[in-house]
């Protein structure tokens, strides 16, 4: 028998709808906005006109909307800066009634029968009852529930959404904490990796910045997956690392979760992109927690 694992996710989705939303959207974020169709999302970066992340978020289309889907923190911040200039074109941008839930399954079918839909296609959205689905990969998915619907009765909801999040830590997914925001530019999460940058779509807010960490190389940073075994549950904010017999600041982490069951601590951490793989980490408030970088699951080439 399968095994299909739902969880509540503390994500919001932004709703955009109105005459002029693409065009307002599309000169707002990274991505080509006109790429975006009802049976695909893509990852998007909504930069402050200095070129700094504001929020990463997945964007969609569902019943002649587009919604940006983000964590808490990020999406408060976009909802405000994309309401503040809105008022110029014809747009409606609010937050949407509608809650998120991360699943896990051992096989598509899963989903495929509690939902109806055909995932031996190349789309990554799909309209369902109540909602939208997205197809992370074939074994990640994301539901977006309106009207109060929740989740299919075939699925089972746990109360603890950290197997979840560590999915999408190994992913390599961004995601930003609030006091993270309005400090990295989108190279430095590897949002060009996740193709969540266009570079030939013209003028956004912040391009200027973008453009300039692509083309004059002067990007530093990337973002890495670090790991390590820690016996208590430790929030941490810096890393450092080893360099002969002392510890130098290393990179800051912009998102974790620690796992009770296997006393895992997992991360995403913004660190100098000559990071060698086999660097010697430790996290700084817990320093006898040593940390090791894991694998990205893609090349962080500019595409």
């Amino acid at each position: 028998m399968s095994i299909a694992r739902a969880f509540k996710l503390p994500l919001r989705i932004i709703r955009i709808s109105g005459q002029d939303k693409l065009s307002y959207l599309h000169g707002q974020v990274t991505q080509d906005i006109n790429l975006i169709k009802d049976d695909n999302f893509m990852w998007s970066g909504h930069c402050s006109p200095k070129g700094k992340l504001w929020a990463v978020s997945r964007i969609t289309r569902f019943e002649d909307e587009y919604l940006m889907i983000a964590s808490e923190a990020e999406a408060e911040t976009s909802l405000r800066e994309l309401k503040k200039y809105g008022v110029f074109a014809k747009v409606e941008i609010d937050f949407a009634e509608c809650e998120a839930y991360g699943l896990l399954v051992e096989d598509t079918q899963t989903i495929k029968d509690a939902f109806d839909v055909n995932l031996d296609t190349d789309s990554t959205a799909f309209d369902v009852e109540n909602g939208k689905l997205l197809k992370l990969d074939a074994h990640r998915f994301i539901l977006l529930s309106f009207n109060n619907a929740g989740i299919p009765a075939s699925l089972s909801l746990e109360a603890d959404s950290t197997p979840f999040i560590t999915s999408s830590i190994l992913a390599g997914e961004p995601a930003l904490s609030s006091e993270h925001l309005d400090e990295f530019v989108p190279q430095m999460v590897n949002l060009q990796a996740l193709d969540g940058i266009s570079f030939k779509k013209g003028c956004y807010t912040g391009q200027e910045t973008v453009a300039r960490m692509r083309y004059l190389g002067k990007n530093k940073r990337a973002m890495y997956i670090v790991s390590g075994s820690a016996s208590q549950h430790i929030e941490e904010t810096d890393i450092e690392l080893q360099i002969e017999d002392n510890w130098r600041r290393g990179g800051k982490i912009i998102h974790q979760t620690f796992d009770g069951n296997t006393n895992q601590f997992y991360a995403l951490a913004v660190m100098p992109n000559d990071t060698p793989a086999h660097a010697i980490l430790r996290a700084k408030n817990s320093p006898e927690v040593d940390l090791t970088i894991q694998p990205l699951p893609y090349s962080l080439e500019d595409n």
